[in-house]
């Protein structure tokens, strides 16, 4: 499909770049159909929008200081390079997205944190080039490994906003609590769950006392969810993939939901596309653990996930691609339309829709 067919126009008031207080009162549109009308609600109100039997997917990861300022040095030159970590390859190898790439070289060292010698917690962390690929890509091997690494990278790293917030202010110490969900548990995403932003312990609460299930699954969200697509057609864009896993427990859970007649609503798109990688074309959830690239865009028959949970997206993006396959091209511009000129936030730290799939029953 042609790429531009996703595309809007989007004033730039509308990014926002801090979260409303508390979570759970963000608006929330809610997008039920062609023939329905759109409501504007808030997150708070989504024990009433669901039903008992249904059951929410979160996902659990936790996001780490993966943005990372560091200098390349060759023989007297030096160069001042930003790394933003996206996909762990060994227990000492990141692959990252670095700038300025033209000025690496495999080989090269880069000395993150600060200029003193050897590599340890405190004084600095040494990594080496040892890939360069295309579009800023490199791997690093880094001097320390495993839990040490981490703990180096906790201590030296920035957490990764997206461009869009990075761009208008800096991170600070509230963005440790604000880019991060009330139950995030395994380490390795390097870009927040945003839909998970949402919840609050109260929320997550009367959620429960409604009779709403809640199944959590692990997908290390990589930075390559802030690439804009370049291609012309939708044929030419490759994902980046990101690792996910879903337990024996969960699959069994849904598809438990699915025999009694319950919706599985999925919270962000990053639970949903790792969901659909797990169903099988009959629509059995499975268990699944490895990288998952999968690209969703209209005219996917949707295996999984009957109701998501999940903030505005940008234009020409390929999570916007995602929605309008789940609600239809022409509802999602209806609703998009709609929450331009009705003054909702956008992005990571804005708000929120709950979109009903295409022909699926509210």
């Amino acid at each position: 499909m042609r790429v531009d067919l996703f595309d809007f126009d989007l004033p730039e008031d509308r990014i926002a770049t801090r979260p409303v207080k508390p979570r759970d009162a963000a608006r929330l549109l809610v997008v039920g159909g062609p023939e329905a009308p759109l409501q504007d609600r808030v997150v708070r109100d989504l024990p009433g929008l669901l039903r008992p039997g249904d059951t929410l997917v979160l996902n659990d990861t936790r996001v780490i200081p993966a943005r990372l300022v560091g200098t390349r040095r060759r023989g007297e030159a030096s160069a001042r390079i930003e790394a933003m970590l996206h996909k762990r390859e060994a227990t000492d190898r990141w692959r990252a997205f670095v700038r300025p790439a033209k000025r690496l070289a495999v080989g090269d060292t880069i000395r993150f944190g600060e200029e003193t010698e050897g590599a340890c917690l405190l004084s600095g962390l040494d990594a080496t080039v040892t890939e360069k690929g295309d579009g800023g890509e490199v791997v690093l091997r880094f001097a320390l490994s495993g839990p040490i690494l981490d703990e180096s990278i906790a201590s030296l790293g920035h957490m990764p906003l997206p461009p869009y917030i990075a761009s208008k202010r800096p991170e600070d110490a509230a963005d440790r609590v604000d880019y991060q969900t009330v139950y995030a548990a395994e380490e390795g995403a390097v870009a927040a769950p945003t839909a998970g932003l949402h919840f609050t312990d109260e929320l997550i609460t009367r959620l429960s006392e409604r009779g709403i299930d809640r199944q959590f699954v692990t997908l290390h969200v990589g930075a390559g969810t802030f690439l804009p697509v370049k291609a012309d057609d939708t044929s030419e864009h490759r994902m980046h993939a990101e690792w996910g896993s879903v337990s024996a427990e969960t699959a069994a859970a849904l598809n438990a939901t699915r025999q009694r007649g319950g919706r599985i609503v999925a919270v962000g798109t990053t639970s949903l596309r790792l969901l659909e990688s797990a169903t099988t074309p009959e629509g059995e959830v499975r268990p699944w653990a490895g990288d998952t690239a999968i690209f969703i865009t209209p005219g996917y028959r949707f295996r999984a996930v009957d109701v998501l949970m999940t903030n505005f997206h940008l234009p020409r993006s390929t999570l916007f691609m995602l929605v309008s396959a789940f609600a239809g091209l022409g509802e999602m511009q209806r609703a998009y339309a709609h929450a331009i000129a009705n003054g909702y936030r956008f992005y990571s730290y804005g708000d929120a829709s709950l979109l009903f799939r295409a022909e699926m029953p509210r």
